[in-house]
């Protein structure tokens, strides 16, 4: 029997070439060793305000590209999160056991909530929510992104609590994950990760983009005052290109751009990137043009998981003694 894996993304913002080389590519590679759920987490992204009409529109374009990146339906369950009630459920029974300074500890709590004039307690719930999602599948594989690895331990931690207050409930999901693609840093920032709620059309990649802003946008990205790239001496705007080409371009290394003049490396690394893009780009908009295709997938994805998040939440609501 294969172990379960589970992962999700935001159906808010742009996917980017981020997500791609982090994740999805990731998540395509390592499917026929699991059994495996990816999820489009829709309720962590109205923790703030979302346009319904946007983001109901959003969801699809997510499930669209899941799909186009090379997430199987044959092999993968594609889930909305919202569409199956027991995400909600089992939340609300977690944060009942979850003490209130381990939200307050949570690093992305603390920064987000910096950023806000008001901050809705959906934001301070969000780690348990993401807690609900992991434990709801009895997922043993959960693989994640150094960013998200304080929402992991949380989850262990909540399961734990669980667990030896109401007895063995939950599967813990492992500290040892399949290894997360390329980290991509910010076009515009390298130092830091790239990101689809960041602002700035010169921060990231979309896989939509069309080719000519893809290559605009590499062009413009930010590098060092070297006249042409050190492979020993590499500051970090270049070595977040190389990453990139690297990952969308085998032939493509340190070695072979060695000494190549910035203008020419970024024109190799953009002709990498809109050539690994164009197979997913033309895939997605077959899918997004076949809406009956894509809301048979979801369907199938949800029926797939629904008696798994029945069942944890039948067995979380008898071990607290509620009703059944």
């Amino acid at each position: 029997m294969k172990a379960r894996v589970l992962s999700g993304v935001q159906p808010s913002g742009q996917l980017h070439i981020g997500n791609y080389l982090g994740a999805l590519k990731n998540w395509a590679e390592i499917q026929s060793q699991y059994e495996s759920i990816f999820c489009i987490v829709d309720l962590h992204a109205i923790t703030v305000y979302q346009k319904p009409e946007e983001l109901s529109a959003k969801i699809r374009e997510t499930a669209a590209l899941f799909i186009a990146a090379g997430i199987d339906p044959e092999q993968s369950s594609i889930v909305v999160q919202s569409s199956v009630p027991g995400h909600s459920e089992l939340a609300w029974m977690l944060t009942c056991v979850t003490p209130l300074g381990w939200l307050y500890r949570m690093t992305q709590f603390k920064t987000k909530a910096a950023q806000q004039e008001t901050v809705g307690d959906g934001l301070l719930q969000y780690p348990v929510l993401m807690a609900a999602d992991i434990l709801i599948y009895q997922a043993a594989i959960v693989p994640v992104g150094e960013d998200q690895s304080q929402h992991l331990e949380l989850a262990r931690d909540v399961a734990q609590r669980f667990n030896s207050m109401y007895g063995e409930t939950f599967v813990m999901p492992a500290t040892h994950l399949p290894a997360v693609g390329a980290r991509i840093m910010g076009l515009d920032d390298p130092t830091q990760k790239m990101s689809k709620s960041a602002k700035g059309s010169g921060h990231a990649i979309a896989l939509l983009d069309e080719p000519k802003v893809i290559e605009k946008k590499i062009l413009r990205a930010t590098t060092d005052s070297e006249p042409a790239v050190d492979p020993a001496n590499m500051g970090a705007g270049i070595a977040n290109l190389l990453t990139i080409a690297e990952a969308c371009d085998s032939s493509i290394n340190k070695e072979s751009v060695a000494g190549m003049r910035y203008g020419d490396f970024k024109k190799r690394v953009a002709a990498a990137v809109i050539a690994r893009l164009e197979p997913i780009q033309r895939r997605f908009r077959e899918v997004i043009a076949d809406p009956g295709y894509l809301e048979s997938t979801l369907a199938r994805g949800r029926e797939h998981v629904f008696p798994i998040a029945e069942e944890t939440v039948w067995k979380t609501k008898r071990a607290m003694g509620l009703y059944t």
